[in-house]
């Protein structure tokens, strides 16, 4: 499956009213990346920054959101996932050329 293929499939599974566009999945990404960093500072704290299994389990899950968030956001704005993908490496490759992938980016 390609990112636009998630993108269509999740969008199918996106319940929330009309006027709360890009501000629902908005905020739900946030949500979701705090739940993920959660996870991972539970990692060093309580398991020795070893990486259990169940932890692993649970952060797949959140990543997962993550992603689905991201897909809503994606389409609310209009943007297709896949664009959005080859735009960032895009970016990236011109930073590293640049010699600038350290620090901001934005030289």
């Amino acid at each position: 499956m390609d990112f636009n293929e998630y993108q269509e499939k999740a969008r199918e599974t996106a319940v929330y009213p009309i006027y709360t566009r890009i501000f629902y999945p908005a905020l739900g990404l946030s949500g979701e990346i705090g739940e993920t960093c959660n996870l991972i500072k539970k990692i060093y704290r309580d398991d020795n920054g070893q990486i259990t299994e169940e932890r692993k389990d649970k952060l797949k899950s959140e990543i997962s959101d993550i992603f689905w968030y991201l897909a809503s956001l994606c389409s609310d704005l209009g943007f297709k996932m896949n664009d959005i993908a080859e735009y960032n490496i895009a970016k990236l490759k011109k930073r590293k050329e640049n010699n600038t992938l350290k620090g901001s980016g934005e030289r």
